[in-house]
């Protein structure tokens, strides 16, 4: 990949930007906004202007309301030969896409789970994709080429490819994203008329839990908009963990011994609940029952689809990919957990369809230490690495 069109010149589009031009690809600026465009030029982060022919991908970094008919608009006057976009709602896109009359199979949705509470090009950096998960969300219409260029997009920008479904990507962050943000915006507003005397003595851990409040209100508006009903499941569920709370708080003061008893208990049960849940988003991303392997590739049409193909039929986890770099091969290599049982089959499996493990992330090991495969370890196969035996 060459040539990149990055539509919508605000903090992430820019940071995009500015992450391609870094690895020296030439990227061109779009955006509504002359002021925005212009001052992310004047950052380095591409070239204002329509791009003389058709570039490899189209970057759509725009609301996700818009981003249907973006889409359809880009497609009729031919900009790429792929698009992709960066929106955190995916089903509505495609939805929107297929009422606006766009071609799904040029199209994969993504989403960057990167960024800041600040927008603008000038909240932008370079680096802000490092090592963090970038989900893209194929259709059953989305063709090959396109996941391989989305994929290139990820690892030029130094993220984490995550493969998901649409629907449960929006479930997904609507529990792990957008409920945390509406939560804390929330908690920012009881603020708004509280003494002096108490916004004087806050502390860490009400920054912490209101820090994210202060994100761009349209921005959310729209978000919170687009996932209204998986949004609404969630606080269903934190509501009615809420109202508990409340009950046990307020019969805490209960004459009643064993009415005190019982909130007692019922507050030290949700303490102990959202402690293992902490847990949960604290631990390792790998269990200690799994394995991470690392699969040499190349660009030769299908092979990625072949390799989820064989790790599926061992049970492992196609959803946890981490495509990246590797010195001397054509195209890079892609780490997979894998079930720590099935690792001798996988081996087997690997080796009859000719696939070249290059790296072992032992189950006791740190979660990036690696080192690389010898003879003695199951999964080293000394083959070719393009699948095809």
């Amino acid at each position: 990949m060459k040539t990149v069109a990055v539509v919508g010149t605000g903090a992430i589009g820019t940071s995009v930007a500015l992450a391609l031009t870094k690895r020296g690809l030439t990227v061109h600026l779009e955006d509504v906004n002359a002021t925005a465009v212009r001052t992310a030029e004047a950052m380095g982060a591409g070239s204002v202007g329509t791009p003389a022919e058709r570039v490899d991908l189209a970057v759509i970094a725009v609301p996700p309301a818009h981003t249907g008919s973006v889409l359809e608009q880009l497609q009729r006057r031919g900009l790429a030969h792929a698009y992709t976009d960066v929106a955190s709602v995916k089903t509505l896109p495609y939805d929107d896409l297929r009422l606006a009359g766009a071609e799904p199979a040029s199209f994969i949705g993504g989403h960057p789970l990167a960024g800041t509470d600040r927008s603008g090009p000038l909240a932008a950096r370079a680096d802000v994709f490092q090592d963090r998960p970038w989900i893209l969300t194929p259709s059953a219409r989305t063709d090959q080429s396109v996941l391989n260029r989305a994929l290139e997009l990820v690892s030029l920008c130094s993220g984490v490819p995550v493969i998901m479904d649409p629907l449960v990507h929006d479930r997904t962050l609507a529990l792990t994203s957008h409920a945390p943000q509406l939560i804390s915006t929330l908690m920012a507003a009881t603020l708004v008329d509280a003494a002096e005397a108490d916004i004087r003595v806050a502390g860490q851990g009400l920054r912490n839990v209101a820090g994210p409040g202060g994100g761009d209100p349209e921005l959310w508006r729209d978000i919170f908009t687009a996932n209204a009903d998986a949004l609404a499941d969630v606080l269903d569920a934190y509501a009615a963990d809420l109202g508990r709370a409340v009950g046990a708080l307020r019969a805490l003061g209960h004459a009643d011994d064993e009415v005190r008893e019982r909130a007692e208990g019922e507050l030290e049960t949700l303490l102990r609940h959202g402690h293992r849940g902490r847990a949960r988003v604290a631990g390792p991303a790998s269990s200690p029952a799994e394995v991470r392997l690392s699969v040499a590739l190349s660009d030769r049409p299908g092979t990625l689809a072949r390799l989820f193909g064989a790790v599926e039929e061992l049970g492992g986890r196609i959803e946890d990919v981490r495509l990246e770099n590797a010195q001397g091969l054509p195209y890079g290599s892609v780490s997979l957990c894998v079930p720590q049982t099935s690792v001798a089959d996988l081996s087997r499996l690997l080796r009859a369809g000719g696939w070249a493990t290059l790296m072992v992330a032992l189950p006791d090991a740190p979660h990036r230490a690696t080192r690389p495969a010898e003879p003695r370890d199951p999964v080293a196969v000394e083959v070719r690495a393009d699948g095809t035996g």
